[in-house]
């Protein structure tokens, strides 16, 4: 058994993992399109082509539809690539419209094109509920040949998704793998990938919890480094820097993913909007703009998927309040809508909050209103999520609070609007709770590979897993 990585190991994106079960079949765990820096001096055509070997590949799970986890699925359909593709219901529900978004702005307009890797897509997905073994086909050519089999050592798998907590639908990954030819007991492994895990305390979705026994561990390490605001504190930060933001008429720009963040940002809005509005009359005016079609889609299924969510969120429902649908929420449709509310905000003298993708201000329709109002002294732009290196949100970041510029589309952009950043919103786990995660497990791993996240996040969690298991072999990912 070995594990090989094809993305996630020199950033944060492109996360795509190879398990070599045996010398005839592999698993895929996810396929991730890379951005921001780790994209530097490649061409889209040079990013997305799988330049691994797929042939052994019996199956791809997958643990979110984030981009960088799904984004590289239509270039694994062209190596031609038709196995199953594992997901949790949720995802699975999510996954053909985050594709077929990602062919459109990336691959092709062609309508054709794109309903056909869509039904090549649909055709391979298998929807699992979590918390249930399934079996991996890992081909004939093992089962078979006793002698083969017994070389290989593992020559049959299963595998469960957990709740991850990280967006609706996310899941971390058991595998158990074992050899049917000798005593199971003393022959299995069990290989956990960790996906994206989300923060304790978030929003809608309950934190993830540890599994049992892992062996051999695979996880992320974003925040690796850092620890989060508690909830309560960036709630009330929050509520803190909007007010500051708005006294002056200004718009506050708010970059999110259309899955997970947005929805968590429209919680704790409409909940300061239900505990301040008779405190303060700018809560109960100002307007909450999503202007996103993905991410109304997205909050849709949401909706749609109330089970998931949380004890606390299924206790607001029941007071017939609507965390995700509040009186004040407006959301854009059409390009021409979004340039029309682009114009609007520049001429009014209103306050209002505009959230828009991407989280990483990448591309999407924030950079449209960067280009427009970063010149803005009364603009302020919060910061809710990562910003990885080489991404536009790194630079406002960065260069903002010094006066500088960033480049949108090519062109320099002063920056004058005020740049805030509260961490505690991101939806990954943090150093804390990565340390919870494995601290949790009864049978505690031997091997921890550590991936998807910057060098000194990787380096700083590895101490503290030597640490707390000294007997432990401690990798960072290549």
């Amino acid at each position: 058994m070995q594990i090989i990585h094809h993305g996630a190991v020199n950033g944060v994106t492109g996360s795509c993992h190879q398990l070599d079960i045996n010398t005839h079949s592999s698993i895929l765990i996810d396929c991730g399109l890379f951005q921001g820096a780790e994209t530097a001096g490649k061409s889209a055509i040079e990013q997305l082509p799988i330049e691994f070997d797929i042939s052994n590949i019996q199956a791809l799970i997958i643990t979110h539809c984030h981009i960088d986890h799904v984004g590289r699925i239509p270039y694994l359909l062209a190596a031609g690539f038709n196995k199953p593709i594992y997901a949790t219901v949720a995802t699975a529900a999510l996954l053909p419209m985050v594709i077929e978004d990602a062919l459109k702005i990336g691959v092709t307009q062609n309508r054709r094109m794109i309903k056909l890797y869509l039904k090549m897509l649909k055709q391979l997905i298998t929807p699992i509920e979590y918390n249930q073994w399934f079996a991996l086909d890992l081909g004939t050519a093992i089962k078979n040949n006793n002698t083969a089999a017994t070389a290989n050592r593992y020559n049959q798998a299963k595998a469960k998704f957990r709740a991850a907590g990280h967006i609706l639908g996310s899941a971390y990954v058991e595998i158990a793998l074992f050899n049917s030819f000798t005593n199971k007991s003393k022959n299995n492994h069990r290989v956990v990938f960790s996906g994206d895990l989300g923060a304790t305390h978030t929003p809608l979705l309950a934190s993830p919890k540890s599994p049992y026994r892992a062996d051999t561990l695979v996880i992320e390490s974003t925040y690796g480094d850092k620890n989060h605001q508690g909830r309560k504190q960036r709630c009330e930060s929050l509520r803190k820097v909007i007010e500051k933001s708005v006294a002056d008429n200004g718009v506050v720009l708010i970059p999110a993913f259309s899955i997970g963040r947005t929805q968590e940002l429209l919680y704790e809005l409409e909940q300061l909007i239900h505990r301040y509005r008779h405190k303060n009359q700018m809560w109960e005016n100002i307007e909450v703009i999503i202007d996103s079609p993905m991410a109304a889609k997205f909050t849709e299924h949401y909706l749609q998927f109330k089970a998931l969510w949380d004890n606390e969120a299924k206790q607001k429902l029941k007071q017939h309040r609507h965390p995700l649908d509040f009186e004040q929420l407006y959301t854009v449709g059409s390009h021409q809508e979004h340039l029309a509310t682009i114009e609007y905000l520049c001429k009014r003298n209103k306050p209002a909050i505009v959230i828009a993708a991407s989280g990483m201000c990448t591309g999407g329709r924030m950079q449209n209103y960067l280009a427009r109002l970063l010149r803005e002294p009364s603009t302020d732009i919060i910061f809710v999520g990562y910003q990885a290196q080489g991404t536009t949100g790194r630079e406002i970041q960065t260069y903002g609070p010094r006066g500088g510029y960033c480049t949108i589309d090519g062109n320099k952009v002063a920056i004058k609007a005020a740049v805030h950043t509260i961490s505690g919103y991101s939806a990954h786990a943090d150093q804390h709770n990565l340390i919870n995660f494995v601290k949790g497990m009864r049978i505690k791993p031997t091997l921890i590979r550590i991936v998807h996240g910057d060098n000194d996040a990787k380096n700083a969690l590895a101490e503290e897993y030597k640490k707390l298991l000294p007997g432990a072999k401690i990798e960072i990912g290549v």
